[in-house]
């Protein structure tokens, strides 16, 4: 039997956007530190393991709705006849999109960097902090990028797009610093770092939430 057809672009945006409880895990601090205080560390494996997991399955995530909202969008320059118009612009998007979709193909199970924390703790910690960190800069940069080139399309469509900011981008940290400062405290430098990678996604996932709104409310406009 024939498999169901394949979901709209349209369709592909808004199932993209109202995955973002499926992927975009938001941590609390206090209450994190808290139970992992009860348990004797355990529920701090969880807590590393879901640090992995939610910027692997973002940036997923955000891939596909991009993804969508450029397919839509060069749908609806076809119809209005303004495809080899924008097509520069598609192109650039497409570009940023390539180094999303690259990222997906990296080295970032959960589960199997649960199993290094487990077998090396603190090592497979700091390694995970460094790559995590490089991953949320390169994320916020392509992905800024493609909204920025999305913003214009859908603008001469007749959609307008709040430009992204272009200072969201973090700066990388200083990782010769923390690591000298995780190893010189005994480990205790370790709680700040794990507080770094907990808000600095989550203030990264609020922003993405508030733009992915208002392009679904785009596509609805002019579907």
């Amino acid at each position: 039997m024939p498999g169901p057809p394949p979901s709209s672009a349209a369709v592909r945006v808004r199932l993209a956007a109202q995955r973002r409880g499926e992927s975009d895990y938001i941590f609390s601090y206090w209450s994190a530190l808290g139970w992992t205080i009860l348990t004797l560390g355990i529920y701090g494996l969880y807590v590393f393991y879901q640090l992995v997991r939610r910027m692997r399955d973002h940036n997923a995530r955000r891939l596909e709705l991009l993804d969508a909202a450029a397919t839509f969008a060069w749908e609806q320059a076809g119809r209005q006849g303004r495809d080899e118009e924008l097509a520069p612009a598609f192109q650039r998007a497409a570009g940023h999109l390539a180094v999303l979709r690259r990222m997906t193909s990296d080295f970032r199970e959960p589960v199997i960097w649960l199993v290094l924390a487990i077998v090396a703790s603190g090592i497979a910690q700091i390694v995970a902090f460094v790559l995590l960190d490089q991953d949320l800069i390169k994320h916020e940069q392509a992905e800024a990028d493609a909204e920025g080139e999305l913003s214009v399309i859908y603008g001469q469509l007749g959609q307008q797009l709040a430009s992204p900011d272009p200072n969201r981008v973090k700066r990388p940290d200083n990782y010769a610093g923390r690591i000298v400062a995780a190893i010189f405290s005994l480990g205790i430098y370790m709680f700040w770092w794990y507080y770094n990678q907990m808000e600095e996604p989550n203030r990264h996932f609020a922003g993405n939430w508030a733009q992915e709104d208002e392009l679904v409310k785009a596509v609805d406009a002019l579907s």
